[in-house]
């Protein structure tokens, strides 16, 4: 048996990621019209959480229940994880009993250990270093409604981050450029730079990064488990928020997205995020439909 996983988008084709991103909203036509697509039907995820989240769980429950299936919650006080047992043996035991894993956790070597040991897919929902099931959703939202994302410019704004890494590879597969605006020292990791660097490149002033971008996009200031670094980090990127005056340096058509949760007055002024036509919500309902069309092409295309 065949096991796919996604760990990163690198572990779709460039044909895979448009076909799901196609799928996506399909499946989100079909809700909207209520056409059953219980495709999942009898099949069970296990949600491990060890990074709390709002988005993440209410979109993989709900895309279960939709898709027919079912889900389980488990934190670390569910789970023997939380009382030292090794990754593999849980990754091992769980992979026995259900269809597929849903991991959100701190170090990316924990997933990549879980994926090694399940023998089903493992679906990675956040890590320190990547955010992979984000950047389906945000893909999603800018293709329905500016179309082809290939040979455009997307300004990212802000911390070095897993959601940075992750539009750098979303760079590299769909062919649009990156220019990543930062403060010296919060850059992305050096060696993605040097491997994607026809597709990435580092601009410090704001106002130049967002010149000819059709998407801006940006994330809070200090993650999760960043929290001590809050006002260090406050002071540094002080000239990076995403406002209504940088924005109009963008493209006429430009958009922006935000993953959330977002810190109105730190890396997005409110006049940005709340305006009429944000679709920062769309953005953040369109994980409950990308998940469901990876859920589906993980789950049912194994063998």
């Amino acid at each position: 048996m065949t096991v796919r996983n996604f760990v990163t988008l690198l572990d779709l084709s460039k044909t895979e990621l448009l076909g799901l991103l196609k799928r996506a909203s399909e499946l989100k036509h079909m809700q909207y019209s209520g056409i059953p697509h219980e495709y999942l039907k009898n099949k069970t995820l296990a949600m491990v959480f060890e990074k709390a989240s709002t988005r993440t769980r209410v979109s993989f429950e709900t895309a279960m229940t939709q898709l027919g299936g079912a889900s389980i919650f488990l934190s670390p006080s569910d789970t023997q994880l939380g009382r030292g047992e090794p990754i593999e043996d849980t990754a091992r035991v769980l992979s026995r009993m259900v269809d597929a894993i849903m991991v959100r956790t701190y170090a990316h070597t924990k997933i990549e250990t879980f994926a090694k040991y399940s023998r089903v897919p493992v679906i990675n929902a956040l890590t320190d270093d990547h955010h992979p099931c984000q950047l389906l959703a945000d893909l999603q939202t800018y293709m329905e409604h500016r179309g082809d994302i290939s040979g455009k410019t997307v300004a990212w704004i802000g911390d070095g981050n897993n959601m940075c890494n992750s539009f750098i590879h979303a760079a590299h597969q769909l062919d649009f450029e990156l220019v990543v605006s930062c403060p010296v020292g919060y850059e992305p990791p050096a060696a993605l730079l040097r491997e994607y660097s026809s597709n990435v490149r580092i601009q410090r002033d704001p106002a130049l990064a967002v010149r000819n971008a059709t998407l801006v996009t940006t994330d809070v200031w200090a993650s999760m488990g960043q929290e001590s670094e809050q006002l260090k980090r406050k002071a540094a990127f002080a000239n990076y928020q995403v406002d209504s005056e940088l924005m109009a340096q963008a493209a006429s058509n430009a958009i922006f997205l935000h993953c959330l949760p977002a810190h109105r007055g730190e890396e997005v002024s409110a006049s940005v995020i709340d305006a009429p036509d944000s679709l920062v919500w769309e953005e953040a309902e369109n994980r409950l439909h990308a998940q469901k069309a990876l859920l589906e092409f993980l789950v049912c295309n194994q063998g």
